[in-house]
């Protein structure tokens, strides 16, 4: 019995509830969620913005989903959440680039209209399908440094002419414009990633606590860490 206890508590967490936690506990959790998944996309956003590559691309955002695991696992939670908030933590960093990116476009780009100049052909070697891609080229005739996707289909043909929204600064690459609906919202697919970071570290961190029974101490608490015998 004994055994399954322990084992129960390296992987969930110690926390034996009397009632629900206290307000402070639960902001504690709140507080390392969200500074978590705050500087995963921050700095992300921050590389995109200003042109840095190695923010911009992720890798601080990696750094920083490495380090709110790390910091889990100083204050002993489950390592079972601390996996799953690595995990987590990990998808988001990884998809923070192309949201940050839509995010500078969005509030400093400016639209144009681009001359497709050719176009890939979708059918993958397999057979199946994947994206058309299409090189354009500004009204000038200077071809863009990367290929679009976004309005570039099977009917697509060299001549034709796409919306083009880019960066004045030329530190995010250009995307061609939805015909309708135009830029989408940047962030809205980290959201549930993001929630659920946030939701899992306050779990985590509240399951490192183990409270205890009035009579055992004035406040009911005991400190993570503290083992009971």
């Amino acid at each position: 019995m004994d055994v399954m206890v322990h084992l129960r508590t390296a992987v969930w967490g110690p926390a034996e509830f009397v009632g629900l936690p206290p307000r402070w506990l639960v902001a504690e959790g709140l507080l390392v969620g969200a500074l978590g998944a705050g500087a995963i996309v921050g700095t992300t956003l921050f590389g995109a913005w200003t042109g840095n590559p190695s923010l911009a691309a992720g890798e601080a955002g990696l750094v920083c989903a490495v380090a709110l695991a790390l910091y889990l696992g100083v204050v002993r939670a489950g390592r079972a959440l601390v996996g799953i908030a690595a995990l987590l933590g990990v998808c988001l960093a990884l998809q923070a680039p192309q949201a940050a990116a839509g995010m500078v476009l969005a509030k400093r780009g400016r639209v144009q209209t681009a001359v497709v100049t050719s176009v890939e052909d979708g059918r993958a070697a397999d057979g199946g399908h994947r994206r058309y891609l299409c090189t354009v080229a500004d009204p000038h005739g200077i071809p863009f440094k990367v290929r679009v996707w976004r309005g570039c289909g099977q009917t697509t043909r060299p001549g034709d002419t796409l919306s083009v929204v880019y960066d004045p600064k030329g530190q995010v690459a250009p995307r061609a414009v939805r015909a309708a609906g135009g830029m989408p919202d940047p962030l809205r697919d980290l959201a549930p990633w993001s929630a659920a970071l946030v939701a899992v570290s306050l779990l985590a961190v509240v399951r490192s606590h183990r409270l205890s029974t009035p009579a055992e101490g004035s406040c009911g608490l005991r400190r993570r860490g503290s083992g009971e015998t």
